[in-house]
């Protein structure tokens, strides 16, 4: 099959042997895979963890087709349309683990914006309602919310019942569209005065919960908009992996910092993450309440110039691959 893969000259279409699922593994014929950040490491070679180095096949989320099951798999079955995530979504076929794969929502879904939405939903839920433990009422900012896991955790809190959803970019054209995916309010985080902006949305009081995907020079206003016993989540660094940080002020508002990464997760915690996910958002999925723009489609073989655009970060929503 065809497949993109790491290569000491960078991610390059190659004809590699055909995955076997295991016993709880899942073979889809690919439609469509979906671009993440994480992917730019991973074909830098720079990639954390076991994934990473010359061969590895890129890819984080991607949906098709169901071929073959394994002895374990009874919940779907060859012919089924699904979307999943794990790796080596970059290719005519790939195998995810049972527990990351789901039947597409009965609503005429097609596979493009099917592939939009696995690492989104699984990743923002994690953050929102299991670690960040939102509760109906709450005020919640998006750190970086023109992402495309930025603009589902938006609709994922309107989803869950938050009173306020607040989203962030610096971009003025980003910023302008995030009311089209579920924020009250969109402030520009390039600007120094940005927490008295949510202090003022807030009655002075400051969020609930922050979904951080920024940190680095950022963490410090984080702490300044977060109300006392608020919750700050830190699900991704694109601004910084390290920066001055005030424990003073942390230890004065009394706030919760959580970390969170699939990286270090097991199958068994992975599992866990996509039932209670399903619980929670299928049904807002099948009204057509959640979903993700497509930025652009490439085909496979142009894999390389879709990371390419991705890496330029002037898109808005997903970048697909066309196996």
């Amino acid at each position: 099959m065809k497949a993109i893969v790491v290569t000491d000259q960078g991610p390059a279409l190659r004809e590699v042997p055909k995955p076997v699922p295991g016993p709880s593994g899942v073979l889809v014929r690919v439609r469509a895979a979906s671009l993440n950040r994480a992917d730019l490491a991973v074909a830098a070679g720079h990639a954390h963890g076991s994934q990473g180095g010359a061969g590895t096949i890129l890819g984080m989320e991607w949906a098709g087709e169901v071929e073959a099951v394994g002895s374990e798999v009874t919940e779907v079955k060859p012919g089924d349309r699904v979307m999943c995530s794990g790796s080596g979504g970059y290719a005519e076929y790939a195998v995810a683990d049972y527990g990351r794969v789901s039947r597409l929502p009965d609503n005429n879904m097609g596979f493009a914006q099917a592939a939009t939405l696995p690492v989104a939903l699984q990743t923002m839920h994690d953050a929102i309602v299991t670690n960040g433990r939102l509760e109906r009422g709450e005020a919640v900012l998006i750190q970086g919310a023109s992402t495309g896991v930025g603009l589902m955790g938006m609709q994922i809190a309107r989803e869950m019942g938050a009173r306020l959803v607040i989203g962030t970019s610096s971009d003025a054209g980003r910023r302008a569209r995030l009311t089209e995916f579920g924020a009250h309010l969109a402030v520009d985080s390039s600007d120094p005065a940005w927490p008295e902006v949510v202090l003022a949305a807030t009655g002075g009081t400051g969020v609930e919960l922050i979904i951080d995907q920024v940190s680095g020079p950022m963490m410090n206003a984080n702490l300044r908009a977060t109300a006392i016993l608020g919750r700050i989540v830190n699900v991704g660094r694109l601004g910084g992996r390290e920066a001055p940080f005030d424990f003073d002020l942390h230890a004065l508002r009394r706030i919760d910092y959580i970390g969170v990464t699939f990286r270090t997760r097991s199958v068994e915690e992975v599992r866990e993450i996509n039932l209670r996910m399903r619980a929670d958002l299928w049904g807002g999925l099948e009204a057509g309440r959640l979903g993700i723009p497509i930025a652009a489609e490439f085909p496979l073989e142009q894999a390389a110039e879709a990371l390419a655009h991705m890496r330029a970060n002037r898109h808005f929503g997903k970048i697909l691959l066309l196996p």
